[in-house]
């Protein structure tokens, strides 16, 4: 028997600062197994009270075969057993023997236990004869690739007879009217065919570790089972050449973690320090959102640790960025598999500077968490020419500090927050203090805290309404001068009245200078134009001759109000419960907004 897991405090403190030695990431992959290893005792157990959930595969069969490949190659079934792969699909099954998940003909989910055991025996050169599930003809095994049956299209679900003798794999199937489709191959040696897809190998460095480029596992999204979509060979081309952009981004080199905040130590690494081979594997995102475009979109899940899926970035710089990230989304969720940090109050009503949403505060907490090694990640590169060109990376850092800093007094204050939630988020807002007070170029600063700004007052016009009375009270103080009532806590618009938006202004201040695109839906109009580029009062009119035609839209209203608050810097007040002003002029024109600005910021009124 194991001992139990116990986590150094010196390496605890060094995750809560953002960032984290070898030693104490190495520590959470240490925990990810032992969770690991208890979910898949969890599944066997279930499948020896009810074996017939394996539908034709045999328990007795699969396991002998894990059990024969670790005895003849140790490590080998355990390494296959931790991986992302296996991670996915362990996670969904036991979802969907508990009810909280749907997919293909439950066999085919359990069954493909056989297909991890089939990988086993040939990693590590042993015999298996075992029945493994094929989707659509196709037989995915999990870390390899996907072997798919020739001959006529096979439809919908079946079992297949998989054979393995040293290293080689037939399969076999039976097909109605022709008798049987037939496969044999090396997995581990074959190259691409129309038969056998691979799983492509992304090199961290030559001759060294290999991060997958998964495109076909049936479990490399978030839960539900996918469709393999095969990327093509200019698809391919592009990620190769973004992920070795990416690599050489965050090269460490030996002074890594000069000025990083991170204790002091051997392999240590500071917020937005990555060492690229920590990542286990990169999915291409799989498909098209309904909405618009996936660029800029990634996703990971505690149930894969070191797993990501991405969407095609346009450079390295970006892929480096979201490798970060969605890492430190990773070493979260590892984290929390350990200890618990806060009540799982799950109530989405809380402001994310980085989503156009209401979140609750364990997504709060992810958040943060991410956005701490995003900070870092730009922070390490102010002045890096090379990984930084347009030299974008000093707005990028200060916008992340001031939102992350936010974020950290929410958490502070409204989570009910552990022992160690609170030892987590003290270190956060440790490094993120020190971060505020370091010098960063002013015109950065300035772009970075209006965009702040803009951004927290549009999601506030579009999330919160006042209560009624006091909406009552604030229109008639406006039109005949009675006292200004007290504030009130806001309510939350229904989420069937909420809209998708994006935050095009915010997109602008990073670059001002940047042309547009007058024929996107997303492009900016002239008034955010004119307030980017510090032309408060022409932009305040033109706020206002667009409110004309259409009164109470929150992006003019939070764009009339920064250009407003620019001209008047003591009316700032009016940022911080910006749906007041939109209560107290609602159903008027934008003739009366400057008034109700003045009274709204006017001294004594009530905040």
């Amino acid at each position: 028997m194991r001992a139990p897991l116990r986590m150094p405090g010196r390496w605890f403190d060094e995750l809560a600062t953002g960032g984290g030695s070898m030693e104490a990431v190495g520590f959470l992959a240490q925990g990810e197994r032992s969770r690991r290893l208890l979910l898949i005792g969890e599944l066997l157990s279930r499948l020896e009270e009810r074996p017939t959930l394996l539908g034709p595969a045999d328990l007795g069969a699969i396991w002998e075969t894990v059990e024969q490949a670790e005895e003849r190659r140790p490590g080998c079934a355990e390494e296959l057993l931790l991986s992302p792969e296996v991670g996915s699909w362990l996670a969904h099954t036991l979802r969907r023997l508990h009810g909280a998940s749907v997919g293909p003909p439950l066999w085919v989910d359990t069954g493909h236990l056989a297909a991890v055991a089939l990988v086993a025996a040939v990693r590590s050169g042993t015999d298996a004869d075992l029945v493994v599930p094929a989707r659509e003809g196709a037989i995915p095994l999990p870390t390899l690739g996907l072997a798919r049956l020739p001959g006529i299209p096979l439809l919908g679900f079946q079992p297949v007879h998989a054979r393995v003798r040293e290293g080689e794999l037939l399969l076999t199937a039976a097909v109605p009217g022709t008798g049987a489709a037939v496969l044999t191959l090396r997995p581990l040696t074959a190259a691409q065919s129309a038969v056998w897809w691979p799983t492509h190998r992304l090199p961290v460095r030559q001759g060294g570790p290999e991060v997958a480029l998964d495109d076909t596992d049936p479990y490399r999204d978030l839960d539900r089972p996918i469709p393999p979509r095969r990327l093509a060979p200019r698809e391919l081309a592009t990620w190769q050449r973004l992920f070795a952009e990416a690599v050489t981004l965050l090269d460490p080199g030996p002074a890594s973690a000069a000025g990083s905040g991170a204790p002091p130590g051997s392999g240590d690494s500071g917020p937005g320090t990555l060492r690229p081979e920590e990542i286990r594997r990169i999915v291409p995102w799989p498909g098209r959102l309904p909405g618009g475009p996936v660029e800029g979109l990634s996703a990971s899940t505690a149930d894969a640790f070191g797993s990501m899926v991405v969407a095609e970035p346009p450079n390295g710089a970006a892929l480096a960025e979201t490798m970060v990230h969605e890492f430190q989304h990773s070493k979260l969720g590892a984290l929390l598999h350990l200890f618990a940090m806060l009540d799982e109050d799950r109530t989405e009503e809380h402001y994310a500077p980085w989503r156009p949403d209401p979140r609750h505060l364990p997504g709060l907490l992810h958040g943060a968490y991410a956005f701490v090694g995003v900070a870092g990640f730009w922070r390490d590169r102010i002045g890096d020419r090379a990984a930084d060109p347009l030299d974008l990376a000093p707005f990028r850092f200060a916008l992340r500090r001031i939102q992350t800093r936010t974020v950290l007094r929410t958490l502070a204050t409204r989570a009910s927050l552990t022992g160690p939630g609170r030892r987590l988020v003290a270190g956060l807002t440790r490094t993120v203090d020190g971060w505020l007070r370091e010098p960063v170029d002013g015109q950065a600063v300035a772009r970075a805290r209006a965009a702040a700004a803009g951004h927290r007052a549009e999601w506030r016009l579009r999330h919160l309404r006042c209560a009624d009375e006091e909406r009552a009270g604030l229109a008639a103080a406006v039109r005949s001068g009675t006292p200004l009532p007290p504030p009130r806590q806001p309510r939350l618009v229904p989420a069937a009245e909420r809209t998708h938006w994006r935050d095009v202004r915010g997109a602008l201040y990073l670059r001002p200078d940047a042309a547009a695109d007058p024929a996107a839906d997303t492009a900016p109009g002239q008034a955010d134009v004119l307030l980017v580029h510090g032309e408060a009062a022409s932009a305040r009119e033109a706020y206002r001759e667009q409110g004309a035609a259409t009164p109470g839209d929150p992006h003019l209203l939070a764009g009339w109000l920064l250009a407003h608050t620019a001209l008047h810097p003591g009316h700032r007040r009016l940022l911080a419960r910006p749906e007041r002003f939109a209560a107290a002029v609602e159903g008027e024109g934008p003739e009366v907004w400057e008034r109700a600005a003045h009274r709204l910021a006017s001294p004594g009124s009530p905040v």
